[in-house]
C-alpha cells in the first residue's frame, strides 16, 4: 500500500456494526523516533491499549490487548496478556518474538475491529493487515510488522515461562527496540496536549469504548513528610 493511500470509506446505508468489518481507520504513517531502551518502559507505562503484532512461516497478524505492563527497566520487560487460544499466541509461541504498537485516538475504530476478529476466521490467503487495509512496516531490529500511523512501536524477544503462559495468558517480552513519534513522546516522556489530541493513547473501557488522557497533572517538587 502507498504511503498516501487511504481507506475506503464504508457506504452510508451500512450499519455501525458492520463498519467495524472495514478499513475506517487509516492514518498516514506519521513520524518515527528511536526510544532509549531505558525509557521503553515509559510507552506502556501508563496502561494504554496496545496492538500485538507477530510473524512466523510466512504468516503474520495483528490483535489489540487490554493488558500490557512493564515488569521490568533494565532491561526493559514487559507483560501481556496474549489469550493462548488465539492464533498471535500460536505465532508468538512459534517465533519467539512480539511486535507491541501503541494505537492513538484517530484508530480507534481499526483497534476495536482488530481486537474482535480472529484472523483464524478470514478467508485463506487473507490477513488482518489485508483485511483492513493496514499500512505497515518491518522493524528494524526482529523483522515484524508494524503498524503505520501509531504512536509508539517495540519488539523483543520472548522470555519463556511455560507455566505463566498456559495458566495466565500471560507473556514476557524483553524489548530489542523502540521507537515513538516525536510529536507526542520525547525526552523520553509522553506529551500530552491539546495540541496533539487524535495522537492520544487508547485506554478501553469495555464494549468498544475507550477513554483518552484528558490532560497531564504536575506533581510539586516540594518534599512531603
Amino acid at each position: 500500500m502507498s504511503p498516501g493511500k487511504r481507506a475506503k470509506a464504508a457506504p452510508a446505508h451500512v450499519s455501525r456494526g458492520e463498519r467495524a468489518e472495514v478499513a475506517l481507520a487509516h492514518v498516514s504513517r506519521g513520524e518515527r523516533a528511536e526510544v532509549a531502551l531505558a525509557h521503553a518502559s515509559r510507552l506502556v507505562n501508563h496502561g494504554p491499549t496496545v496492538l500485538v503484532t507477530s510473524q512466523h512461516a510466512g504468516r503474520r497478524n495483528v490483535m489489540a490487548a487490554a493488558w500490557s505492563m512493564p515488569v521490568e527497566f533494565t532491561p526493559p520487560r514487559i507483560a501481556v496478556v496474549i489469550d493462548k487460544r488465539t492464533f498471535t499466541a500460536e505465532l508468538v509461541q512459534a517465533s519467539g518474538l512480539v511486535g507491541i504498537d501503541i494505537p492513538c485516538a484517530r484508530q480507534a475504530d481499526m483497534t476495536h475491529a482488530v481486537g474482535n476478529v480472529s484472523a483464524r476466521d478470514l478467508p485463506a490467503g487473507t490477513d488482518k493487515f489485508q483485511r483492513y487495509d493496514i499500512e505497515c512496516f518491518t522493524g528494524p531490529a526482529l523483522g515484524l510488522p508494524h503498524v503505520a500511523g501509531c504512536i509508539a512501536w517495540m519488539e523483543g524477544r520472548v522470555i519463556r515461562e511455560p507455566h505463566t503462559e498456559q495458566a495466565y495468558d500471560t507473556f514476557f517480552v524483553e524489548v530489542a527496540w523502540a521507537a515513538a513519534d516525536p510529536r507526542v513522546f520525547r525526552g523520553g516522556k509522553w506529551q500530552f496536549d491539546d495540541a496533539n489530541a487524535d495522537l492520544h493513547t487508547l485506554h478501553h473501557l469495555g464494549g468498544g469504548v475507550f477513554a483518552v488522557p484528558s490532560r497531564l497533572v504536575r506533581a510539586s517538587e516540594a518534599t512531603v513528610g
